[in-house]
């Protein structure tokens, strides 16, 4: 092996002949590209649901549709915290030399508003189901986006890792 790709040498396990700080910059920078495509999208979300108590069908829901609703608010402001907390924690430890500490962090703050994203997504396509068509068919819309999302999001990525990763 030349001396260039041996570990410690500049070279990442993928073959770029970067240093730690150049690879946790562009680390950082994926993942600010990656949560620059869900930030939006969930900002809208939470905003949307916020403003449901206001309107007059509301009062129309059941109970236990109304504690649903809540449920999914929260997760949709659990989404909205998780997905911007990677720039929150960026500007506070901000050239005091911590980014893996930062990088680390990020990726566990999208992964977390990620799986709170799913939930809320889940739950917002039940309670439309079941307001415009009844408990049967959100019971149904609500288990395949589930499966859909843990599928997608979660059993597909993991199956396209490499085995010696764990």
């Amino acid at each position: 092996m030349p001396a260039a790709e041996r570990p410690g040498s500049g070279y990442g396990d993928d073959g770029r002949a970067e240093t730690e700080t150049e690879r946790l910059d562009r680390n950082w920078n994926s993942l600010m590209q990656e949560l620059r495509v869900v930030q939006t999208g969930v900002q809208l979300l939470t905003g949307f649901l916020l403003t449901l108590p206001f309107q007059a069908r509301f009062t129309t829901l059941s109970q236990p549709m109304r504690w649903l609703y809540l449920g999914v608010v929260a997760a949709s402001i659990g989404a909205t915290v998780c997905l911007i907390a990677p720039v929150a924690a960026h500007r506070m430890l901000f050239r005091r030399h911590r980014i893996a500490k930062v990088v680390i962090a990020a990726h566990r703050y999208a992964l977390a508003g990620l799986g709170l994203l799913g939930l809320a997504l889940t739950g917002v396509a039940f309670l439309i189901f079941d307001t415009v068509a009844g408990a049967v068919p959100a019971s149904v819309v609500g288990t395949v986006a589930a499966c859909l999302f843990v599928w997608v999001w979660l059993v597909h990525p993991w199956r396209q890792r490499p085995e010696h990763q764990p």
